[in-house]
């Protein structure tokens, strides 16, 4: 992609290439933070999926970036199982922007 311009987003000449990026970094985010909750727990994604009811090719699918299926209720059980929360965030507005979109965990 290069360098991004000021401000550090890149700029889209088409809406749906910005929303599929924006997508993309929401999914890697969710990633993110699932692997560093379960890692920072000493846990392996077979004993985390043991720990929610689910295989550990399902917490190795929510565990990629690219994973775009990703459930409500299986992030609250991996985030209860983490000892922590799922927190969904709106906000309106047609520039909301990377701020408007926000699933975090918190303690």
């Amino acid at each position: 992609m290069g360098r991004l311009p000021a401000g550090g987003r890149p700029f889209f000449f088409d809406l749906t290439q910005e929303a599929a990026y924006q997508a993309h970094l929401d999914n890697a985010e969710i990633a993110r933070q699932i692997c560093e909750l379960r890692t920072g727990a000493g846990l392996t994604q077979r004993a985390l999926a043991k720990l929610v009811g689910a295989t550990a090719s399902a917490i190795s699918r929510i565990e990629d970036a690219d994973y775009q299926g990703h459930c409500l209720s299986m992030l609250r059980r991996v985030a209860a199982a983490l000892d922590a929360r799922v927190e969904v965030r709106f906000v309106r507005g047609t520039d909301a922007g990377r701020s408007g979109r926000s699933l975090s965990q918190a303690r």
